[in-house]
């Protein structure tokens, strides 16, 4: 993986998951982990990454998070109320929801995927303050497709 001053990046996502929040869970406080955390239940707090690793937080379609999560990788099928902070890369998937501001290096998100708040894209941890990125809903737009015109 390339950081985004095309450097390679050693910080690869843990595949393991060490820690599970289950389904019927609900956890109040802050959370700090390192290596990899699935929450299928309900959290109100922070969740947070120990610093220098490599750490990934699952939230799957049923996962509720209240308070701001700050990790190096994540991958969301859930729902967010908070701001996000993804050192590395953030995978958003159909069911996923945030209500926040979300920064990112490399952010994926697959249709269905919504987010209510500012992309901040942070270019290097370095720079200081990302770029804003506002999206304007294609409802609103007129719904015409975001490439161009494909057929012709």
């Amino acid at each position: 993986m390339l950081d985004a001053l095309g450097r390679k990046s050693n910080e690869k996502p843990c595949n393991t998951i060490d820690t599970l929040v289950g389904a019927k869970a609900e956890l109040k406080g802050d959370i700090s982990f390192s290596g990899g955390l699935r929450v299928d239940g309900k959290i109100k707090g922070n969740i947070t990454a120990k610093s220098g690793g490599n750490s990934t937080l699952v939230l799957s379609e049923h996962a509720e998070v209240v308070g701001n999560v700050s990790v190096p990788h994540m991958i969301v099928n859930g729902r967010i109320k908070g701001n996000v902070h993804c050192l590395e890369r953030i995978e958003l998937q159909s069911k996923a929801e945030i209500t926040g501001d979300v920064h990112y290096k490399v952010i994926e998100m697959a249709l269905g995927a919504a987010i209510n708040g500012n992309l901040v894209h942070e270019t290097a941890p370095a720079a200081g303050k990302g770029a804003v990125t506002q999206f304007t809903p294609l409802a609103a737009s007129g719904g015409g497709d975001a490439g161009g015109d494909r057929d012709k």
